[in-house]
């Protein structure tokens, strides 16, 4: 593999991803939540049962400091909500309220549809093949 082909594809990835969160964060549509604490709630969505924040954290940019913080203010305003974890109590568990579901929901609809009007320049099958991609990059335990 040469080392400029890599460097360059990465550089590609990093700029897009950089531009596209920029565009994104200067919609309209984060009326309740910032973006990282949507990523919070985002990520609890897709959870079947509470998530230690450790765990949590796996799936989020942030330091463990930063996240709990945030899980902090998140719960202050009612959007998670904190439960022992039976298994090991000294651990916290965290879950969405049912106002940080809706919450999430109404974000995410506008979201769904910038990141459609943002990936349109892509075929069905570049978006495929992207996907697979950069799946391949991520070790399957992380994802």
């Amino acid at each position: 593999m040469s080392a400029r082909l890599a460097n360059e594809a990465w550089e590609a990835l990093l700029t897009a991803h950089a531009t596209l969160m920029r565009e994104f964060g200067e919609r309209d549509i984060w009326e309740g939540a910032t973006m990282r604490e949507y990523d919070v709630l985002y990520t609890l969505s897709k959870c079947d049962e509470p998530q230690r924040i450790t765990d949590l954290g796996h799936h989020l940019l942030l330091s463990q400091p930063g996240l709990s913080r945030l899980v902090d203010r998140l719960t202050e305003r009612g959007l998670v909500e904190r439960t022992g974890d039976t298994a090991d109590r000294r651990a916290v568990r965290v879950a969405l309220t049912e106002a940080g579901r809706a919450l999430q929901r109404q974000i995410g609809r506008e979201h769904a549809r910038d990141v459609t009007t943002a990936m349109s320049p892509l075929s069905p099958a570049e978006l495929e093949q992207l996907a697979s991609l950069t799946r391949r990059l991520v070790p399957q335990e992380a994802s």
